[in-house]
């Protein structure tokens, strides 16, 4: 049970799972000292698919405390904007488009809804995908799980970019069918150019089978929350991958299986496999830069990025 008291000073929320867990507990004090915030972070845990109750009473408590900022929300984006869209004062396109908030903040008296993950994600993938990658190579998307980061990342990938470099061919696999439905009714008819398929794949060796009929040069990533939000991969180890293929763990802390079974077919395969950090540092900067009402320039994200490292 959260302890909603209030804040005596600033406070920034971070609403996860196992926040204690997380590295931002210690990054964050060191980021406000660069960033001359004065405020305190803490963190709101809930299982997931908590009761619309609880995420009702985290935000109402937000929303009216002073000294309540805004919050961070990970794992909980879609089922908190369903519980809460219409204690929002506004939501931004991506929020609504999407059906999930990742930002809590507030601006002129109004409480904001933000779903930064489509940015994010996106300046992440553009850390580690090459430039023209998709049209030189025509590779195929994987992405596991069909919660809000292959939503989002699904979103990012759909905008047009010149010389039609967009991954012709994504696949969403899932172990339940309800979020497989919900992510076909957002996504599709969202870029002609891209043939979007919704796989029910219940146990890793379904996942299995469709990484192995995937195209050389592909992007395969976990965006289950298995490695972070609670142990395993959704492969088995018996899986292959694609040769020339990216391999993105969007986690970047837990026992990231998923990772370690990239990187044992790595040399074999040239495979580029890629943790989460960068996508932490990018999710973080984004919701803070809203929530404080600051600008964050990409070298400022460079030196946050270190600090963070240290």
């Amino acid at each position: 049970m959260n302890n909603y008291t209030k804040a005596d000073t600033p406070t920034f929320y971070f609403i996860g799972v196992t926040t204690s867990k997380s590295s931002i507990m210690n990054v964050f004090p060191k980021w406000a000292g660069e960033l001359k915030l004065d405020a305190i972070i803490k963190g709101f845990d809930f299982i997931p698919h908590s009761p619309a109750k609880d995420y009702r009473e985290a935000v109402d408590f937000i929303k009216h405390d002073p000294n309540s900022l805004g919050a961070l929300v990970t794992t909980h984006k879609i089922d908190l904007y369903n519980a809460c869209k219409d204690q929002f004062d506004y939501l931004d396109p991506y929020a609504q488009k999407l059906g999930e908030i990742s930002s809590i903040s507030k601006k002129d008296g109004k409480l904001c809804g933000h779903a930064k993950d489509p940015i994010s994600s996106g300046l992440a993938l553009e850390h580690f995908v090459p430039d023209n990658y998709w049209a030189d190579h025509d590779g195929d998307v994987l992405l596991m799980g069909a919660g809000g980061s292959s939503l989002a990342m699904s979103l990012y990938f759909s905008q047009s970019r010149p010389g039609g470099n967009v991954p012709k061919h994504i696949i969403i696999a899932n172990r339940s069918v309800p979020r497989l439905e919900t992510a076909k009714q957002i996504l599709s008819d969202l870029n002609p150019d891209i043939h979007f398929d919704f796989v029910h794949n219940p146990t890793p060796a379904d996942n299995d089978r469709t990484l192995a009929a995937l195209k050389p040069h592909s992007l395969i990533v976990n965006a289950t929350g298995l490695g972070k939000d609670g142990p395993g991969s959704p492969l088995t180890n018996a899986c292959c991958f694609p040769p020339d293929s990216l391999v993105w763990e969007i986690n970047y802390r837990g026992d990231l299986l998923f990772k370690e079974q990239a990187e044992r077919q790595a040399a074999q395969k040239r495979l580029h496999v890629e943790d989460g950090w960068i996508y932490f540092i990018h999710g973080w900067t984004q919701v803070i830069s809203e929530v404080f009402h600051i600008p964050i320039d990409t070298e400022l994200i460079d030196r946050l990025s270190m600090i963070a490292r240290q």
